[in-house]
């Protein structure tokens, strides 16, 4: 295992490029894809590519949302204390490293985007308080937890086609979160996971001459600005350090949050999710300039899904105009049997994940972590 490690730690520090390359040379190879397997022309190639380059405009906005609402309720004062007093209850590098593997689990089935800050924040608080844990397994760990968001509360099929009027309900329907998030074969499989990936990551533990550790003075959080005394605030600072507009609002946020559940029981939608985490961000964060604050630097990890997701729906574009989307499906098809295609779907949806996985997972890293 521990040769794995340090195998696959080689080949990604020097191949991995950066996810915005991955994008490019996808396109490309679509684009020649449509050119050799469809009967559509260079100019009609260009045109699918460039009318479908905003298909996914609410779409990208949503994951936008998922990513920085989850990142603002991760960071407010009271999960940075709690992440502080869980990190108490490790007393070795192995139990440090299986706690913060279980705490990403969970935080990541929750919301991918607070589990990506969730994991980092507590990765940090470990490193300040073990000694010796190597500070590289410690933040993988952290991320290994986001295998699972995709069949937790922020899984964007599942909550998209649960939502009415969704790109594909002429063909599929609307289909409930009974039947994905909530389905027994999804629990399980969650299970299953969260008893196996802690024991993984703790298998990977380097000999003790092979750690690298980081110096806990170099994770120390910034100091919080000072605010001007009452009486020399402007009336519009008065206004942005309010305690009391945070809550009204935020209590109106909580109200339709109940409203809605009272209306169409546990169905839980994208927006809907967004809805909750942005309030109880703003509910938890106490003041509208403290939100705004970690709002800004939330934005900082979201610029990869801003800038690439406009080219994974240009890529779409080619793909369903062209009629490749379907050759490449009928080709599966063909060679599948039905105890194969349920592998060669995954295999592809899994190639696909990773593809999506480095749009996030990159930014989030190097924000958080380095």
């Amino acid at each position: 295992m521990k040769g794995i490690t340090r195998f696959s730690n080689s080949l990604m520090e020097k191949y991995l490029p950066d996810p915005f390359l991955f994008v490019i040379i996808l396109t490309l190879v679509i684009f020649v894809m449509g050119l050799g397997l469809t009967d559509s022309s260079p100019v009609q190639m260009v045109a699918f590519w460039g009318e479908g380059f905003w298909a996914l405009l609410a779409f990208s906005m949503q994951m936008v949302l998922v990513l920085v609402t989850g990142f603002v309720l991760a960071s407010s004062p009271i999960f940075k204390k709690g992440l502080g007093r869980l990190a108490s209850f490790a007393r070795s590098p192995g139990s440090a490293i299986i706690l913060v593997t279980l705490v990403s689990l969970a935080a990541s089935w929750i919301n991918w985007g607070f589990g990506l800050v969730i994991g980092a924040l507590f990765a940090k608080e470990l490193a300040k308080r073990v000694e010796n844990v190597d500070y590289r397994l410690l933040i993988a760990s952290a991320y290994s937890g986001f295998i699972i968001w995709h069949a937790g509360f922020s899984g964007s099929i599942p909550l998209s086609i649960a939502t009415a009027g969704h790109p594909f309900v002429d063909k599929i329907g609307v289909i409930p979160t009974s039947a994905t998030i909530f389905a027994s074969y999804n629990l399980i499989i969650v299970a299953a996971l969260v008893i196996i990936v802690p024991l993984l990551n703790r298998l990977m533990m380097p000999k003790k001459e092979d750690t690298i550790t980081v110096d806990p003075k170099l994770l120390v959080d910034p100091i919080p600005e000072d605010l001007p005394a009452k009486s020399d605030m402007t009336p519009a600072e008065r206004l942005e350090n309010s305690w009391i507009l945070s809550m009204v609002i935020g209590v109106l946020g909580i109200a339709f949050i109940t409203y809605y559940f009272a209306q169409n029981g546990f169905a839980l939608t994208l927006d809907l999710v967004n809805f909750m985490f942005l309030f109880l961000g703003i509910i938890f964060h106490g003041t509208p300039r403290k939100y705004l604050i970690a709002v800004q630097e939330a934005v900082k990890g979201a610029g990869a899904i801003i800038v690439q997701f406009p080219f994974y729906a240009g890529i779409m574009g080619m793909m369903t105009a062209s009629g490749l989307a379907g050759v490449m499906s009928e080709a599966f098809v063909n060679v599948s049997t039905a105890e194969t295609l349920p592998l060669f779907a995954f295999l592809s949806a899994g190639l696909v994940n990773f593809l999506f996985l480095q749009v996030v997972d990159n930014g989030q890293y190097k924000h958080q972590s380095c």
